[in-house]
């Protein structure tokens, strides 16, 4: 069982960066894979950022702008979000898995954050 409280989102010009952290508060953080979603209004939620084997691997649409990082001995995970743009406004949501399974869609992670507002504005 792993919590996780996410934080940093806000409103943010287009081109600009912003910095999401995930907090787990787990003993066994380590055990866990860890992804990033992003949810807009009246859409379903989508992947963002998660590894793969060690690989960091991203959508098509923030690759090159996102970089996701974790943090073992402070049980977080980030995601910098560089060059943001409007169509990047939505919910963020933190989530967790095991490690070996699969990661590309919502129902592979278990466990979820309650989320944070990300608002580009043009």
């Amino acid at each position: 069982q792993v919590q996780l409280v996410e934080s940093g989102g806000g409103l943010v010009q287009a081109g600009g960066s912003l910095r999401l952290s995930c907090e787990a508060a787990s003993r066994t953080f380590s055990n866990y894979a860890m992804g990033w979603f992003h949810q807009a209004p009246g859409k379903e939620r989508e992947f963002v950022a998660t590894w793969n084997r060690g690989i960091a691997v991203y959508a098509d649409s923030v690759k090159g702008r996102f970089t996701i990082s974790r943090d073992n001995i402070k049980n977080a995970v980030y995601l910098q979000m560089n060059n943001v743009k409007p169509e990047d406004t939505a919910v963020y949501y933190c989530a967790a898995r095991l490690f070996g399974s699969n990661w590309a869609t919502s129902k592979d992670y278990p466990y979820w954050g309650q989320g944070t507002q990300v608002t580009v504005s043009s």
